[in-house]
C-alpha cells in the first residue's frame, strides 16, 4: 500500500510582488512532486500571467473544485477568489491586499478542516494588506488569532541556527515596556517545546540575550537585565529548561557563541533577525511555534523591486517547504514515543551506542 503523501498548503502571497515567481520556480522542477503534494489558493490567472512573463514553460498547474483526487504530478490550484484584476508587478494597492487576505483565509479554512496538513505561506506587504478584515502586523499574529492560541513564538530557523524573539513586529521604542519575566518565561517554555517536538532535540540547551548594550553592564546601562530576564532565566532553568544568560548580543554572535545551543531568544525583532539573516543567508525561514498547527514561511519580505525581472531566489521559500514536512512528521513521532516510553528509552540508548 502506497503511503499517503503530505498535503502541503500554500498562500499566493502578494501578486505584485515575488510570492508568484517562487512558486512558479519551485514547482518547475518535477521533483518536487515525489516528496509531497501541493495545494495552492490564490488564482490560476495570476500563475498563467507569470507563467508567460517569466517565461517558465515547464511549470504545470490543475485547478480543482475540492481536495479529493489531487494531481500528484503538478501544482494544484484551489480558487480563492474568481474575478479578474489587471496586475501592476511592483506595484502593490489596495486591491492585491484584499485577494492576499482571500488566499490565507481559505487556506486557514482547509487547514483547520484538515484538507491539508500544514501551511507555507508566501510573503504579503503589510501596509496594504492592513484593513478592518486584517487589524494585524503580520501572519503570526492573525494565525494566533484564527487557531485561538493564547501565545506563540516567531522562530527563524535554519540548519546551523534557531532564533526566537520575545516581542514580535513591535517599535523599537515599544519593546522594553512589552518585557516581563512572565513573557520571557512563556517564550522559554514554547521554545524549549518546538525544540523537543517539532526538531526532535533532547533536552535542548537555550541562550537567552540581554535587552541593552552589554547586557545592561552591571545595571549602568540599564536594569531590565537584573530585574526581569534573569530571574525569567533563573526560574526557566528551576522548571527543568536548560536556559542560560542573559547574554550581550554583540559579543554572543560575534565570537560564535551561538553554535553552542540549539536556539536563543531575543528580545526583539532586530536584534534577532540581523544575525540571523546574516549566518543563514538564503537557508533561512519563519516559523510559528506553539500552534497546533504547523505554519512557516520564507524569511524575506515581497521585494517589489525584483518582482517580475526573474531574478528572485525561491531558496527560502523551498526549504520553508520541507521544514514544514520535517516538523509535521516529527510531531508524530514525538507524539508516538510519548505513548510508547519504553520504545523511546530503547531508541536513544541505540543511539548513543
Amino acid at each position: 500500500m502506497q503511503e499517503q503523501k503530505i498535503k502541503v498548503g500554500i498562500t499566493l502571497g502578494d501578486v505584485a510582488g515575488i510570492g508568484p515567481e517562487i512558486i512558479l520556480k519551485t514547482f518547475s522542477n518535477d521533483l518536487v512532486y515525489k516528496h509531497f503534494t501541493p495545494v495552492l489558493f490564490g488564482n490560476p490567472r495570476v500563475l498563467a500571467y507569470y507563467k508567460k512573463m517569466l517565461d517558465l514553460e515547464k511549470f504545470q498547474y490543475t485547478t480543482i473544485k475540492n481536495f479529493q483526487n489531487l494531481s500528484t504530478n503538478s501544482l494544484n490550484i484551489f480558487p480563492s477568489w474568481n474575478e479578474e484584476f489587471q496586475i501592476s508587478v511592483g506595484q502593490p494597492t489596495e486591491t492585491t491586499g484584499e485577494y492576499a487576505l482571500k488566499s490565507l483565509v481559505s487556506a486557514c479554512e482547509a487547514l483547520k478542516e484538515k484538507q491539508i496538513d500544514v501551511l507555507v505561506t508566501a510573503p504579503i506587504n503589510k501596509n496594504v494588506m492592513h484593513s478592518d478584515k486584517f487589524p494585524y502586523s503580520g501572519h503570526t499574529e492573525y494565525l494566533m488569532n484564527y487557531f485561538g492560541a493564547k501565545e506563540n513564538l516567531m522562530f527563524m530557523v535554519s540548519e546551523t541556527l534557531r532564533v526566537g524573539l520575545v516581542t514580535n513586529h513591535t517599535a523599537l521604542k515599544d519593546v522594553a515596556s512589552k518585557i516581563s519575566k512572565e513573557r520571557i518565561l512563556k517564550k522559554l517554555q514554547i521554545m524549549n517545546a518546538s525544540l523537543c517536538q517539532d526538531f526532535g532535540i533532547d533536552k535542548p540547551r537555550i541562550a537567552v540575550l540581554g535587552l541593552n548594550p552589554h547586557a545592561g553592564d552591571g545595571g549602568v546601562i540599564g536594569n531590565e537585565e537584573q530585574n526581569i530576564i534573569l530571574p525569567a532565566v533563573q526560574e526557566a532553568r528551576n522548571s527543568g529548561i536548560m536556559a542560560f544568560g542573559p547574554y550581550p548580543a554583540d559579543g554572543f554572535f560575534a565570537s560564535c557563541q551561538h553554535k553552542k545551543f540549539d536556539a536563543i531568544l531575543a528580545m526583539y525583532h532586530d536584534q534577532g533577525l540581523i544575525p540571523f539573516k546574516y549566518i543563514a543567508n538564503e537557508d533561512g525561514i519563519n516559523f510559528t511555534a506553539g500552534l497546533d498547527i504547523v505554519r512557516t514561511s520564507p524569511d524575506h519580505g515581497t521585494a517589489e523591486d525584483i518582482a517580475g525581472k526573474g531574478v528572485a531566489d525561491e531558496t527560502s521559500f523551498r526549504k520553508a517547504i520541507y521544514t514544514a514536512i520535517d516538523i509535521f512528521q516529527n510531531r508524530i513521532n514525538y507524539a508516538e514515543m510519548r505513548e510508547n516510553p519504553l520504545e523511546k528509552r530503547a531508541v536513544l540508548h541505540d543511539e548513543r551506542i
